[in-house]
């Protein structure tokens, strides 16, 4: 096969990324032809994809099958991101072609995102401003009252990767009594870190005051906090979601909130990015009627975003294209 000082290889952003593709060509460069699709739909990448020798996919649409089989020459499938959920990686793996993610781009920032959306419905700040703003009530602390102190209560956190750990860190340096779950990670993590390991669920459920996700979604994780699992948490509790939107059952949301089980819900990731006109959660959210209006907090995919962490995303993926493109060792596999 002709060398890469023989050819030029081609590698295609599928999409979100629009702009100039400096980070990447200071990669890839020398190398390969950088060209951005910025796709919205599957269907753009027809007749665009298929002689590509690598592939960079950040969230904004799927890869199926359908793409993967028209690909001729593809070495590697990037997701520029964490989650790979939007990848076929059954279908590249039939095809040979490795899927490999970003697992370490964004952790500052969505553990940052995790912890500022949970002080701001512990703290009452998101519901002293809303309510101010409509004009309801006085101008008083008594409109959020009760609220508690952070120190000694428990923090859940469903999930102990690279995000949960720094989170869980950054919870426990506010005095708070850190505890997860999370029945991937071995024993002793625990101790390193010095919180608390639940053995259910369930367990975690019963005591977090503030319950915050960072599990990736699978068939085991979707709707894992719906209905039902929501009214286990102490009453008054308060729910934050930075990981992926289906892990929550949204459309349970406005009943647990009306009824005042859950004091507060702050949502980063919604199951379908923007929501569809009509969706219950977002009707409830913009009516000032609804308990929701003041107490729900919902946020367009914006934990994982500062400058300098896409800046840092966009260069660990070409890192990724260059090093399959060189035959080198692959990094971050993930099929």
């Amino acid at each position: 096969m002709p060398t890469h000082a023989t050819r030029r290889y081609k590698v295609l952003v599928a999409d979100f990324i629009t702009g100039p593709l400096d980070p990447e060509r200071s990669v890839l460069g020398e190398l390969a032809d950088v060209e951005a699709v910025a796709a919205h739909t599957e269907q753009d990448l027809h007749r665009r994809v298929e002689d590509a020798h690598a592939l960079m996919i950040y969230h904004t649409i799927a890869i199926t099958r359908q793409t993967i089989d028209r690909l001729e020459c593809c070495k590697l499938i990037v997701r520029c991101g964490v989650g790979y959920d939007n990848i076929d990686c059954a279908a590249a793996r039939a095809r040979g072609i490795p899927v490999a993610n970003v697992p370490d781009y964004g952790t500052e920032e969505v553990a940052d995102t995790a912890l500022g959306l949970a002080l701001s419905l512990v703290r009452g700040i998101n519901l002293l401003n809303s309510r101010l703003r409509a004009g309801v009530g006085e101008w008083s602390f008594q409109q959020a009252v009760p609220m508690r102190r952070l120190r000694g209560r428990v923090f859940g956190i469903v999930g102990l990767g690279r995000i949960g750990t720094a989170t869980a860190l950054r919870a426990k340096a506010l005095g708070m009594d850190v505890a997860f779950y999370d029945p991937y990670v071995p024993d002793g993590r625990d101790k390193a870190l010095g919180i608390r390991r639940c053995e259910t669920l369930e367990e975690l459920l019963r005591q977090s005051w503030v319950l915050s996700l960072h599990c990736p979604l699978t068939a085991e994780t979707r709707h894992m906090l719906n209905a039902e699992s929501m009214r286990l948490m102490p009453r008054g509790g308060y729910l934050v979601n930075t990981a992926r939107g289906a892990v929550v059952d949204t459309a349970a949301v406005p009943a647990v909130l009306a009824e005042g089980h859950l004091a507060g819900v702050a949502l980063d990731v919604l199951p379908e990015e923007p929501p569809a006109a009509g969706d219950p959660l977002v009707a409830a959210w913009r009516d000032p009627q609804h308990p929701a209006h003041h107490r729900l907090i919902l946020n367009p995919h914006a934990a994982f975003y500062c400058e300098e962490g896409l800046t840092e995303m966009r260069l660990k993926g070409s890192e990724a294209c260059r090093r399959a493109l060189l035959g080198l060792p692959l990094r971050n596999v993930v099929n």
